[in-house]
């Protein structure tokens, strides 16, 4: 499968609890949720891997991939009830959020 002319969405939490498996477990249902919304096409729930090398960031707890056709889906994921459902829901579990938006380089 090829991601040609598409917006890649790739966000990165990190835990206010990092060692609770509780807090993990809550943010990963939350956004098996999140996957529901349409203009998804496709989407992976992530934990880091164990890899090591120096430029390797695994602090992290759970990241979140999505890829859509074209950044008005992105723009109509971003105001959904389900993408704001989950804001409500899950934001108290993380202490920091970092968001990678990428289109392919023409």
């Amino acid at each position: 499968m090829g991601l040609q002319n598409t917006f890649i969405h790739h966000v990165y939490f990190w835990l206010k609890n990092p060692e609770s498996k509780e807090d993990v477990q809550a943010l990963i249902a939350g956004l098996e949720a999140l996957s529901k919304v349409p203009e998804i096409k496709l989407f992976h729930i992530g934990v880091p891997a164990a890899t090591d090398r120096e430029v390797i960031d695994a602090s992290y707890a759970v990241s979140w991939l999505t890829v859509f056709e074209t950044s008005k889906d992105q723009d109509v994921y971003q105001d959904h009830p389900l993408h704001l459902k989950f804001i409500a829901d899950c934001s108290h579990l993380w202490s920091r959020v970092k968001v990678y938006d990428s289109i392919q380089h023409l």
